[in-house]
Order: structure tokens, then C-alpha cells, then sequence
């Protein structure tokens, strides 16, 4: 394990499928959940259930927020299993650049090692590319990088801290900016099951589902689309049984 990488801000944690993610001093929360374990969950609640619906010879994905890097390495790792000659090109927003240069040092699970090129890449220039593959990390405001986009996104991996420290990408208006990146067929993948997030997404036209699964706590699939592999949330019904909950607003944070 690499000491290297603890700082002032961020501490490595080992989660229970034996990979490391980290603890944020910042937000008072780790990147990943724990339990579920963070190679694991990566896995589970945003790559295998996104490519399970989008098919496509290429792809475009948006991943909100780079962080440890963990969705864009499953998704190659995924990919190169599944579809190696599938193209793939990653978007990924992060506010916090310092932890963008300290990934060189962030202790990987084994599985990421061939991909080491790419996370020094990230790390120091924020571009990568090959034949087949491009990845873009945003140093900055999440919020203003995604309204450059439009129709552009097949999957969007939404998995920003916790509604309650990172709310500003929970919002019924961020949806709104999100759904206008999407392509109508597109898919976004993400951990929370909150009412309140639910219903933003549902607010914007999105039809809400469950991912659920051996071994990890449920999750929630969203697309404008009609998603037969899923069971789909019955919103009206929820909606009917707490009128008095809201989605965040703007206004309100």
C-alpha cells in the first residue's frame, strides 16, 4: 500500500473485496461504498448494468466525477473483456485537480496494472488517446463542462458524492442539463435510491428503474427509454405516497 498518496485531504481505506478507495477529509465520505467494495461496485452499479443496455460499436460516456478514476479503468477493463474492438470515449469532470496528480501514487487493485500508462497520462495531461479510445478529464466546474454537450452521451456514470455534502449535482436543474447531454437512448447509472434524486430525474422525463443484484445494495438505472430488462419504479405511486417531498432545487442550496 502506498502511503504516498494520503494527504491532508484524502486517506486510502481497504474495502471488502480487497480494493482500496479512499476517504475524503473534504466531504466527509469515501469514494466508494465499503461494503459493496469499490472495484466491486464500480462493476456492478454503473458498467456492467450500462453496457447491459447500450450496445452500440461506439461509445460516448459522460462520468460524473473522475475521482479515483475507478468507473473509467472498469470500463476499459470491462470492455477490453467483453468488446475490445468496441470504441470508447470517456468524458469525466473532477473539481479537484491536486487529487488528479496524486492518482500516479493511488494503490490500484491488480486488475487496473496494464492500464498504468493511462492513469499516469490522466494524471499529468488529462488526455488519453489511442486507436479506439479516448479520455478527457475536466479540471473544473462539473456544472458549466457538461453544457458544452449536447446529444452527445450514451451513458452517464452519476456517481458525485452524497446529496447531502455535494448537492449542487443532485439538482432538478443539473437533470435537466444531464438529460440535454444524453442521447434519447442513453442511460445513467447510479447508486442513489433517495426519493429526492429519484424524482429530479423523473421530473426531466426520465423513467426510473431498479438495478438490483447478488451481493451489492440495490441501485437506480434511469432513461427516457423504456428499459424491458429492468423493473421499473412505479413513480406516480411514490409520488402519491409522499406529496409533501420535493427534488433539490437550485435555489435551495
Amino acid at each position: 500500500m502506498s502511503r504516498e498518496f494520503d494527504d491532508d485531504l484524502h486517506t486510502l481505506t481497504l474495502s471488502e473485496d480487497g480494493s482500496y478507495t479512499a476517504y475524503s477529509k473534504e466531504y466527509e465520505e469515501h469514494y466508494h461504498s465499503t461494503r459493496d467494495g469499490a472495484l466491486f461496485e464500480s462493476m456492478k452499479k454503473h458498467i456492467i448494468p450500462a453496457f447491459n443496455v447500450i450496445a452500440k460499436d461506439e461509445v460516448n460516456i459522460l462520468d460524473i466525477c473522475y475521482g479515483l478514476g475507478f468507473n473509467t479503468l472498469a470500463t476499459l477493463l470491462y470492455v477490453d473483456e467483453h468488446s475490445p474492438n468496441k470504441k470508447i470515449n470517456i468524458y469525466s469532470p473532477e473539481l479537484d485537480g491536486n487529487l488528479i496528480k496524486s492518482l500516479v501514487h493511488f494503490t490500484y487493485p491488480k486488475e487496473f496494472e496494464k492500464y498504468r500508462e493511462i492513469i499516469i497520462a490522466l494524471s499529468e495531461e488529462g488526455v488519453y488517446e489511442r486507436e479506439n479510445l479516448y479520455i478527457e478529464v475536466f479540471t473544473g466546474d462539473a456544472r458549466e463542462y457538461i453544457k458544452k454537450f449536447k446529444n452527445k452521451f450514451d451513458i452517464v456514470y452519476q456517481d458525485a458524492f452524497s446529496p447531502s455534502t455535494n448537492s449542487i449535482l443532485w439538482t432538478k436543474e443539473y437533470f435537466a442539463d444531464i438529460k440535454n447531454a444524453m442521447r434519447d437512448e442513453g442511460v445513467l447509472t447510479t447508486y442513489s435510491i433517495a426519493f429526492k434524486i429519484r424524482l429530479a430525474l423523473y421530473e426531466n422525463g426520465f423513467h426510473l428503474y431498479l438495478n438490483e443484484g447478488d451481493g451489492y445494495r440495490v441501485a437506480t438505472l434511469a432513461s427516457c427509454n423504456k428499459l424491458e430488462q429492468y423493473k421499473e419504479v412505479d413513480m406516480e405511486h411514490k409520488i402519491s405516497c409522499n406529496p409533501y417531498i420535493n427534488s433539490l432545487k437550485d435555489k435551495e442550496i
